[in-house]
């Protein structure tokens, strides 16, 4: 059975549109631009960082986000960013008992924005509070404690199959891939994704999968 389910941030409850066209803006390009390249970046399996360094080549992430916070124009995202299933598909779990966190690669400022949008979830760790990234190995052992210490009970949920569903399968957990933004639609790996205990385009689909899979788990 599924007793806890974790969902990556970005791209997964997060649609990140508006902060990719605030960069474009800090940056100088057109966003329309900066989309192009940046889907060339994800499809040629490179760090997102670097459609920054395309147009940049001494780009600094963290250095970068500081400039913009000091010129009062920071990286940040808000209630209106949130995919309009993500809240009533975290509210939807934890109404079926089940222990429900966030986990995913975000920076310092990313956990205090989170908290303060009050989600239905037990849990909310960060790559920088925790100090490891997806897709290491050690990122999904904290997953698995923070979600009771049993692998096989736990249900990881992102869009990225290199990320989110490979590692996650790999640390023994069972994973669901969202196909949706960039990384969703322009990635897909077959190897993956036929492995994956659920597929599915929205969150709508994935509180009735859940029960139905929880109602029978040899099905």
């Amino acid at each position: 059975m599924i007793d806890a389910i974790f969902f990556d941030v970005g791209g997964t409850i997060l649609d990140e549109s508006r902060e990719f066209e605030t960069w474009a803006d800090w940056l100088g390009v057109p966003r329309h631009t900066l989309s192009a390249v940046f889907g060339a970046v994800i499809a040629r399996g490179l760090d997102y960082r670097e459609t920054f360094r395309t147009f940049r080549p001494d780009f600094d992430h963290a250095a970068e986000l500081e400039r913009r916070a000091a010129a009062d124009k920071p990286e940040s995202f808000g209630e209106e960013d949130l995919y309009l299933d993500a809240r009533p598909c975290l509210t939807a779990l934890k109404d079926q008992g089940l222990f429900v966190g966030l986990a995913g690669n975000q920076p310092a400022h990313a956990e205090p924005t989170l908290r303060a949008l009050g989600l239905p979830v037990d849990v909310i760790g960060t790559s920088d509070g925790w100090g490891v990234e997806k897709p290491s190995p050690a990122f999904f052992e904290r997953v698995i404690r923070e979600g009771g210490g049993d692998a096989s009970s736990i249900l990881y949920v992102g869009d990225r199959p290199d990320n989110d569903a490979r590692p996650a399968m790999e640390a023994g957990m069972k994973a669901c891939l969202i196909r949706r933004g960039p990384w969703g639609h322009i990635l897909d790996t077959p190897a993956v994704s036929e492995q994956c205990l659920f597929r599915i385009d929205s969150l709508d689909e994935l509180p009735s999968l859940v029960a139905k899979h929880n109602a029978d788990p040899r099905s």
